[in-house]
């Protein structure tokens, strides 16, 4: 298992909605969130910066492959659509990401 953290921010005034479509994700996207070997899956929102931090754990052996599995799917594709007008990459992410990546400096079970 892999503990992954991801950062981005969020548009001036999309907080409302962001709450507001995470409070009843489409069941396709857990559905496929759960196929890609994706478990313990938070968002958090850190106001009045308005910043969204992830946090999940991948449980399988290919990020690389179920990342691109759930960039196939169309029903997550809507789900992209329609959250990430509402988003705000960080100009200092790498090339090809949406969200950061984060470094993970400490841990304890």
């Amino acid at each position: 298992m892999q503990r992954m953290g991801n950062v981005i921010g969020l548009q001036d005034g999309a907080i409302a909605e962001y709450k507001r479509l995470h409070a009843a994700v489409w069941p396709g996207v857990l559905a496929k969130i759960a196929d890609c070997n994706i478990k313990n899956y938070s968002i958090y929102l850190k106001e009045p910066e308005n910043l969204l931090f992830a946090y999940f754990e991948y449980h399988g052996t290919d990020f690389a492959a179920d990342s691109a599995k759930m960039a196939e799917d169309a029903t997550t594709q809507e789900w992209w659509a329609v959250c990430m007008p509402l988003q705000k990459p960080l100009d200092t992410r790498k090339e090809g990401e949406w969200w950061a990546g984060m470094e993970e400096v400490f841990h304890i079970d």
